[in-house]
């Protein structure tokens, strides 16, 4: 493994399970963050180096990093930075949103990274990494496909941080993708989904999905449905505990339609979010770091196919 990992937003919840992964696993990692204090007693905590700046002062940090993963949410604040400061600095960049601006703001910037010679990938953890590869996956179980609609299915309590990077959600209104095209719909219609438990009743989102299953299979027609147990429940305390993170699991469907009506039915069942990102996301860093990218805006599923999602622990495919 030749190359340094800095993660950023090591401090949060979801930046604590991320660090002490890629340090599990042996990746030469730096811990970064906002708060001195708190950057100092993780770095202790793993043995690592700390570094403490703001996401708007990068650059100088970058200087010995060959990719950086960005879990400082919400990322309407910390993304653009942090892509510019990679771009300009030749560092590969990963973040584990899953807000859409973020999305849209990534592949806008293809050809600044593709000339970089940097990949650029937004959505490293859950959501997008197994509806993506998921959408592909079905894709390919129909001769000539036209559209693709993903539901999501996560259960139990969010972080603090995650219902900050949720915020605003409903200000997007029901966007969905016609033709290639990004349209925004007058009334939000919900549809029902198995998941295997029987019928649930879903929402229409405006995901990441819209953006990166269009990349990554290639089709013009795109919906994105959510359902949750009660809306975004909030924990006690700053995100699930471990034996909350070890129960239960988080599902997705997606449907293709083809051009002859064919319909096809895949459903992906991985452990809860946070641990699912936790792993993803290194797993992500970790093939980067080997080598294993191609410049540009990527999605999951367009840089490490379909598989990326299975070689995660506990995720499997079932094909309905």
């Amino acid at each position: 493994m030749n190359g340094r990992l800095l993660v950023y937003g090591a401090t949060g919840y979801t930046g604590r399970l991320v660090a002490r992964r890629a340090v599990a696993i042996g990746l030469d990692v730096v811990v970064a963050g906002r708060d001195p204090d708190r950057v100092d007693e993780l770095a202790n905590e793993l043995d690592v180096e700390g570094r403490t700046f703001e996401a708007s002062e990068a650059r100088e940090a970058l200087e010995d990093i060959d990719c950086l993963l960005n879990v400082a949410g919400p990322f309407r604040h910390t993304a653009r930075p942090l892509m510019d400061a990679c771009l300009d600095s030749g560092v590969h960049y990963l973040d584990t949103t899953a807000e859409f601006d973020t999305f849209v703001l990534a592949e806008s910037l293809d050809r600044r990274a593709s000339r970089a010679g940097i990949m650029l990938m937004s959505g490293t953890g859950w959501d997008v990494v197994p509806c993506d590869c998921l959408a592909l996956h079905t894709a390919r179980r129909v001769a000539e496909p036209e559209k693709v609609t993903i539901a999501l299915r996560v259960t139990g309590g969010f972080s603090r941080g995650s219902l900050a990077s949720s915020a605003g959600i409903e200000e997007l209104g029901t966007l969905v993708r016609r033709s290639g095209e990004l349209v925004r719909l007058d009334t939000a219609t919900p549809r029902t989904f198995d998941f295997g438990a029987g019928p649930e009743k879903c929402l229409p989102v405006p995901m990441g999905d819209l953006i990166t299953a269009s990349r990554s299979t290639g089709l013009a027609d795109i919906e994105v449905y959510l359902g949750t147990d009660d809306g975004f429940p909030a924990t006690t305390t700053d995100g699930p505990t471990a034996e909350e993170r070890a129960r239960g699991h988080y599902h997705a469907l997606a449907e293709v339609t083809g051009r002859d009506g064919q319909i096809a039915r895949s459903l992906i069942t991985t452990p809860t979010g946070y641990t699912f990102t936790q792993h993803s996301s290194v797993e992500i860093a970790r093939r980067v770091l080997a080598g294993q990218f191609t410049a540009g805006y990527r999605t999951p599923a367009s840089a490490y196919g379909a598989e990326l999602a299975t070689s995660i622990d506990g995720t499997t495919v079932t094909d309905l």
